[in-house]
């Protein structure tokens, strides 16, 4: 079956565990974040050319990808940070304004980001976006509400955003759970 006709029905795959790394430079002040595939977090200073990083937070994370069971399009997620919930802490905000009109519909809204600075490495592509959203529709069995998920360029300054990020709390260990 072709990709561009299928009625895609993702999975989960090539799931890699790790860490979200966050750092900054303290003579620039400039703030960067990247996935380790280490056992525990790089917590080490280094120096890059003019940057001298120092860790300034660690997550224990996953990353993955989506490949549909019925033809085989495997759509890898490399620039995906994690998902953000909305708290509506600024009335001003694209995503703000936003949730608060599809809140009407049982809608939940969810900020798809990458890797920091996001200005340097890019947004992820709205393809991307739509492909996610349909993923995590998917595997809900609630009727009475929906998932909307959109990329982090409605979001004005990401640093300042109080957004809940998405965590498994329970993911205790790298070992990812039996299916």
């Amino acid at each position: 079956m072709q990709a561009a006709t299928c009625k895609h029905q993702w999975q989960m795959v090539n799931v890699q565990t790790g860490f979200i790394i966050t750092e900054t430079c303290y003579r620039c002040k400039k703030i960067s974040s990247y996935f380790s595939f280490e056992d525990t977090p790089p917590l080490e200073e280094y120096r890059d050319k003019e940057h001298f990083w120092n860790v300034i937070g660690s997550t224990q994370s996953f990353r993955f990808d989506l490949q549909c069971n019925s033809c085989g399009q495997l759509v890898e997620f490399n620039e995906l940070s994690g998902l953000m919930m909305c708290t509506s802490c600024d009335e001003n905000c694209e995503v703000d304004k936003m949730m608060k009109e599809l809140a009407k519909e049982r809608t939940w809204i969810y900020v798809a980001f990458g890797f920091l600075p996001i200005e340097e490495r890019g947004h992820i592509s709205p393809e991307k976006i739509a492909i996610l959203e349909e993923y995590f529709t998917q595997r809900r069995k609630s009727t009475t509400s929906k998932i909307k998920i959109i990329g982090s360029d409605l979001i004005a300054n990401i640093s300042t955003c109080y957004a809940e990020v998405i965590q498994d709390v329970g993911m205790l260990s790298l070992t990812p759970p039996e299916d």
